[in-house]
């Protein structure tokens, strides 16, 4: 572990050659053929990174293995999802022995039960809950469901924090401290944006003025557990108790979006660590070991609403999928072991606090934000990131400065210096060791040169 003695780690004398993709490349270009850039999600082209995208070809425990058949101490696991690691002993041999028996019916299965019995049994913030087959589809359930119960339409959202592709949550802020939200993405009608007021994050005046500009008229106040989808904003918990308390006082409800920080942070996620009940919750892929689905929950008085004992409506054929539920059951079952969260957290800690002590010895402007298992490395001197505005678009160059170092040593973190990266069980202290020295040479490299 570095200590902060800058005699332990020599200063990197130069950049790693390129790693070979070539057979990635090939792919790429064939993929261009039969998907818009060549992607079925836009952050995979790489466009904010150098070099092509790199195809994956398998993945096990921490690492990943590319068509070059490079191999990477991975810190994306699916984008957050794959809490044990990839191909986890435990989850495929639940998935393979329920797919024995058929993989989907569009009918209930007792698997659905068993899940929700584990997730609603250790999770006080909910009561009831339903499967969806994504985390957007959870969000915009949830949305629809505030709006039903409330019989009021507008949304609040803050800038910087992003909550799926559905149109009326596609929306930036306008150009007041309280606007209407402004389409971010052609196809999305300004009439559904003018649904959603967007203001900035960490500012109680602003969310003052929207629900006073807008009385009587909001359904629901939604946010990330701990905003992680750009950049890692963490909040004072006084602020969330605010988000709290004045949606209380104007008869709105309070959404936590937590895809990221649900199951992460531990097994009660954000709202745990904070202890704020929010009003509806919802969660993505770690409920199904990474496997489409995700999760929308709330008191069984809110959940009262939806159909069929209520007017709201939301269906899916491939809602509590029993594959994904299989993995679910798997995955879970082992977040509840006594200390996992306890283990996994504290040799996140010690990793991030590794990395800083290095920067810190340098020198260099350098963060490393962490929370729970979740981390973002960030070039900046602030000791405080807690809204979008205080990101420095000009940093991301010496991200993807790092980003190819990185590759060229083994390290795979998400294309894009706005994404925060996980550690899973499966990462031991070996790997860690290695990440840790890779972060140190691609630091030196970027810092060298700049």
């Amino acid at each position: 572990m570095f200590s902060g003695n800058e005699g332990e780690v020599p200063v990197n004398t130069g950049s790693k050659p390129d790693i070979s993709r070539e057979k990635s490349a090939e792919l790429y270009e064939k993929a261009k053929n039969y998907f818009p850039g060549g992607v079925n999600s836009p952050v995979r082209a790489f466009k904010s990174v150098y070099g092509t995208p790199l195809f994956i070809q398998k993945g096990d425990g921490c690492f990943v293995w590319d068509a070059d058949g490079n191999q990477f101490i991975d810190f994306c696991g699916s984008w957050g999802p794959l809490i044990l690691g990839h191909n986890n002993a435990k989850v495929r041999e639940k998935v393979t022995e329920v797919m024995q028996n058929g993989m989907s019916f569009g009918a209930p299965t007792a698997l659905e039960n068993e899940l929700a019995e584990l997730i609603i049994k250790n999770n006080k913030f909910v009561e009831k809950i339903r499967f969806t087959s994504s985390g957007t589809e959870a969000v915009m359930s949830a949305i629809r469901l505030a709006r039903g119960y409330t019989g009021r339409d507008k949304i609040i959202k803050f800038e910087g924090c992003y909550h799926g592709h559905s149109d009326s949550l596609l929306v930036k802020a306008g150009s007041g401290l309280v606007t209407f939200g402004e389409t971010s993405s052609a196809g999305v009608p300004k009439s559904f944006a003018q649904e959603t007021i967007v203001i900035p994050l960490n500012d109680t005046k602003a969310l003052e003025g929207a629900f006073e500009q807008f009385k009587d008229q909001v359904a629901a106040v939604i946010i990330e557990g701990i905003p992680a989808n750009n950049g890692l904003l963490m909040q004072d918990v006084e602020y969330v108790q605010f988000l709290q308390k004045i949606c209380n006082d104007n008869k709105a409800l309070l959404i936590f979006d937590e895809v990221i920080t649900g199951f992460r942070l531990g097994f009660e996620g954000a709202a745990g660590h904070y202890g704020i009940k929010p009003d509806i919750v919802t969660y993505g892929k770690i409920i199904g070991g990474g496997l489409p689905v995700g999760m929308y929950g709330a008191s069984a008085e809110i959940m009262g609403h939806i159909s069929p004992d209520g007017g709201v409506y939301q269906a899916g054929t491939l809602s509590g999928n029993p594959v994904a539920m299989a993995a679910g059951i798997a995955q879970l079952t082992e977040l509840l072991r006594s200390g996992f969260y306890k283990e996994l957290n504290t040799k996140t800690t010690e990793f991030a606090d590794s990395i800083q002590r290095f920067a810190t010895a340098r020198n260099y402007k350098f963060k490393v934000f962490q929370i729970g298992s979740i981390f973002w490395l960030a070039f900046t001197e602030k000791e405080k990131i807690q809204c979008a505005e205080d990101i420095d678009p000009a940093s991301m160059e010496k991200f993807k400065v790092m980003h190819r170092e990185l590759l060229n040593r083994g390290i795979y973190l998400g294309p894009s210096g706005y994404e925060v990266g996980f550690v899973s069980a499966s990462h031991t202290k070996i790997e860690l060791e290695k990440a840790k020295r890779a972060i140190f040479d691609s630091l030196d490299v970027v810092f060298r040169n700049k």
